[in-house]
């Protein structure tokens, strides 16, 4: 199962907490997690959030103006985001290539202003808010259906056999016979449901990797892992660790 690593939250912060709830089995080939980001109390300075791509979609919710929600995703290199001195974020991270709404409503930056959309993303996070995050996991499961009944979530067969084989791709052409397509084929299907090409994916998908396995599994050198690392992170993998809590 793709399991992609959290957001850079550095191992200086205090009071900021993170938590993370499984969805419901019936939903686990859909969704990631549902998460929860909050400071405790006030915090003495603005806290940064380093997000680091993963092909994942979010739909974020702000659970203090209840009206600021939205669909967020990176691409193929981290965002930092500042989230202020006080803050209460929660949220479902959707697994690569399910979420098919509108992409040009996706942001890749910070989410500051009230929702605008047809998504009945407001109504939710008010249905959120009343509840501790312990409790939210009704409410972000009835939208999850929703979003299913209107097939603006779906399954994917080829992101799905992409992630089922992860492990045994080092190359597009490796991507390509895992999802049973052929180059060609595998680019225009990847453009059409994820918005990336089968290059920006995979090298999306090995940085994650590469927090949970050697790098020489997945990369010729160090040289070439540590540029490739720089880029997507803005870090060196040393760096990296010592910063933030992975």
């Amino acid at each position: 199962m793709y399991t992609p690593i959290k957001d850079g939250v550095e191992k200086s912060a205090r009071a900021v907490c993170y938590t993370v709830e499984r969805p419901p089995e019936h939903l686990s080939g859909l969704v990631h997690c549902y998460w929860e980001l909050k400071t405790e109390r006030v915090l003495a300075e603005d806290f940064c959030l380093h997000a680091v791509p993963d092909a994942c979609v979010n739909i974020l919710f702000n659970q203090i103006d209840t009206d600021i929600a939205g669909v967020t995703a990176l691409r193929t290199k981290y965002e930092v985001l500042n989230l202020g001195r006080s803050f209460h974020y929660v949220g479902i991270e959707l697994l690569p290539g399910v979420w098919q709404g509108n992409p040009n409503e996706i942001a890749d930056q910070f989410v500051g202003t009230t929702y605008t959309g047809e998504l009945p993303l407001i109504a939710t996070s008010q249905k959120l808010a009343e509840h501790d995050f312990a409790s939210k996991r009704e409410t972000f499961s009835a939208l999850v259906e929703w979003f299913i009944a209107a097939n603006l979530v779906v399954q994917n067969p080829v992101t799905e056999r992409i992630l089922a084989k992860l492990d045994d791709i080092r190359t597009v052409a490796d991507m390509a016979s895992m999802a049973c397509l052929s180059p060609r084929q595998l680019q225009r299907k990847l453009k059409a449901t994820t918005g990336f090409s089968p290059h920006d994916l995979l090298k999306v998908l090995r940085i994650q990797q590469s927090f949970k396995q050697h790098y020489l599994d997945l990369y010729a050198d160090q040289s070439h892992y540590i540029h490739s690392f720089r880029k997507v992170t803005g870090y060196t993998p040393a760096k990296y660790a010592d910063k933030f809590d992975v």
